[in-house]
C-alpha cells in the first residue's frame, strides 16, 4: 500500500471512471527482438494485467517503434514501455496523450543505461576511430540508444557520419544490429545495455543480454568500442484518457512485479534489474530537447 501511495503521488490521475468501463486493454511492445520472442517474454505480464483489470488484454508487436507510438497517440494501444526518444516523440506530437508512470531501476540503483558501439573481436576494430571508412549500423530512427543519442554524440565528435563511415545503415532494431555485426553484415554498430556487470554476459540487462540469453550471439565474439553518456531509462506510459483506476491498477501490477514474479519481471526488463520505480516527465526534458533539435 505504501508503494501505491508513492506512485499515485508521483503521477497525475485523470477521471474517476471504473475499470469495467473499458472492454479491452492493449499493450504495445517495442521492437528489438522478433515478434514471437516479444510475445513470449511478455505473456506472463499480459496475464497479470488481464487478471487485475478483468477484461481481455492483448499484446501488440508492431514492426517498428513508430507503430507503438502511433498506437498510443491514436488510442489503439493503452500502455507501453517506451524508450526516452519514443516518449519524446509522443509528447512533442501530443503533450496530453500519455502519462509517465514508471521506469526501470538497475541492480546498482541507477535509472540510466548506455548506448554501446561494438564490433566483432576478430575484426581488428577496437575503437570508433578504427571504424572509420567502414559500414556502420544504427537500429532505427525512433530509438534513443539505437540512434538519437549515439548519432548526436558521434556527429559532435566526427562530423557528418555519411562522410566518416563508408555507409550508414538502419538495421531495423537492436537485435538486428547485434546479429548483423556478429554475422559481418556491418563492421560495427550500436545497441544498449545497463552497463552493470560483465560484457561477456551482455551486462545485466538490455539488448545484448537478451541476445545472449536467446543464444543469438556469444558475447565473447564481440568487443565494446565506444560508450555514450548515461541515458535515462525509458518510461512505462499509459494513455491519459483511460479511467484513473485502470491506470493505477496497471501501474501497481508493474511496480510490484519484481516482488511477485521475478522471472516475469526479468522478461519485461530485458534482463536482471532491481525494481520498477516511479518516474516523471521531467526526467526526459533533455531527451525531448534533443529530439526537438533533431526535427528542426
Amino acid at each position: 500500500m505504501k508503494k501505491l501511495l508513492v506512485l499515485l503521488a508521483a503521477t497525475t490521475c485523470i477521471g474517476t471512471a471504473h475499470a469495467q468501463e473499458i472492454k479491452e486493454f492493449n499493450i504495445g511492445i517495442l521492437g528489438g527482438e522478433n515478434a514471437q520472442d516479444r510475445m513470449s517474454s511478455n505473456e506472463c505480464y499480459r496475464a497479470k494485467i488481464e487478471e487485475a483489470l478483468g477484461v481481455p488484454v492483448q499484446v501488440f508487436t508492431p514492426a517498428d517503434y513508430d507503430g507503438v507510438i502511433q498506437g498510443l497517440l491514436g488510442g489503439t494501444i493503452d500502455m507501453a514501455w517506451l524508450g526516452a526518444s519514443g516518449y519524446a516523440k509522443a509528447y512533442l506530437t501530443d503533450d496530453k496523450a500519455v502519462e509517465v508512470r514508471l521506469t526501470k531501476e538497475n541492480l546498482n540503483g541507477s535509472t540510466g543505461y548506455y548506448s554501446f558501439g561494438f564490433a566483432r573481436k576478430d575484426s581488428g576494430i577496437t575503437s570508433m576511430d578504427d571504424a572509420k571508412g567502414k559500414v556502420f549500423a544504427f537500429g532505427e530512427p525512433n530509438s534513443t540508444s539505437g540512434y538519437l543519442v549515439p548519432g548526436a554524440e558521434l556527429i559532435a565528435k566526427y562530423g557528418p557520419l555519411e562522410n566518416y563511415f563508408s555507409e550508414v545503415k538502419f538495421s531495423g532494431g537492436h537485435e538486428q544490429t547485434i546479429v548483423g555485426v556478429n554475422k559481418g553484415d556491418f563492421a560495427a554498430g550500436v545497441s544498449w545495455a545497463d552497463g552493470v556487470g560483465n560484457w561477456e554476459d551482455g551486462y545485466s540487462s538490455g539488448a545484448f543480454r537478451k541476445a545472449a540469453d536467446a543464444g543469438l550471439v556469444d558475447m565473447n565474439d564481440l568487443v565494446e568500442i565506444w560508450r555514450s553518456k548515461l541515458i535515462p531509462e525509458g518510461p512505462m506510459v499509459v494513455r491519459a484518457a483511460l479511467p484513473a483506476d485502470v491506470k493505477d491498477k496497471v501501474t501497481q501490477v508493474t511496480a510490484d512485479l519484481w516482488e511477485t514474479d521475478a522471472k516475469c519481471a526479468y522478461g519485461v526488463a530485458a534482463g536482471d534489474a532491481k525494481d520498477f520505480v516511479p518516474a516523471t516527465h521531467d526526467m526526459y526534458l533533455g531527451i525531448i530537447a534533443a529530439r526537438k533539435l533533431q526535427s528542426n
